[in-house]
């Protein structure tokens, strides 16, 4: 690996690290490439589900209601799931987490479930996402590498989104102090 690879992909994991939006190569280990095209057909008959990982962009979520403040607004594909964040390349627990628990939801626990990921064109963030679904024993995952770029080239149509809610983040009471 050369000193550029290192500043761009975690060595440890193998996922990118750095420059998010870029080209991306031809393949994504763990899951299958697929346009825009293919989505119809996959969601008719699969039940394939569409998760959207475009980062928040300077969002984040209020520690109590896991809602999102959002900076601007964000589109996505009818009927998918936004799990913002997700796609970096190395998330903290409580990110992890999110991830975790919104994909056991979103299949019922079944890790054969058809799951299309996607972000934008030249984004690694579905890249990462793929690899890290397959990471925890998902078989049937799906790379839409164009994204809502590549959708709306197609003629599908975007809607507004809002990011599934952040878990509760886990923090130290007040009443926690050591008292004298």
């Amino acid at each position: 690996m050369s000193v550029a690879d290192e500043t761009l992909f975690d060595l440890a994991t193998g996922y990118r690290i750095a420059h998010y939006r870029s080209p991306t190569p031809e393949s994504v280990p763990g899951g299958t490439r697929i346009m825009a095209a293919d989505v119809p057909e996959l969601i008719a008959g699969q039940h394939a589900i569409l998760i959207d990982v475009m980062p928040s962009e300077g969002a984040r979520p209020e520690p109590k209601s896991g809602q999102w403040y959002l900076l601007k607004s964000h589109q996505n594909i009818a009927g998918s799931t936004w799990l913002a964040d997700v796609g970096h390349g190395v998330l903290n627990p409580d990110q992890s987490r999110y991830f975790t628990e919104n994909l056991a939801r979103l299949t019922h626990g079944d890790v054969s479930r058809a799951v299309i990921f996607y972000c934008k064109a030249d984004c690694w963030m579905a890249w990462n996402a793929v690899r890290r679904a397959a990471a925890f024993g998902y078989q049937n995952i799906y790379w839409l590498s164009e994204g809502t770029d590549g959708w709306t080239d197609w003629g599908g149509d975007l809607v507004d989104a809002k990011p599934e809610p952040f878990p509760e983040v886990h923090q130290k009471s007040s009443n926690s102090a050591a008292k004298p």
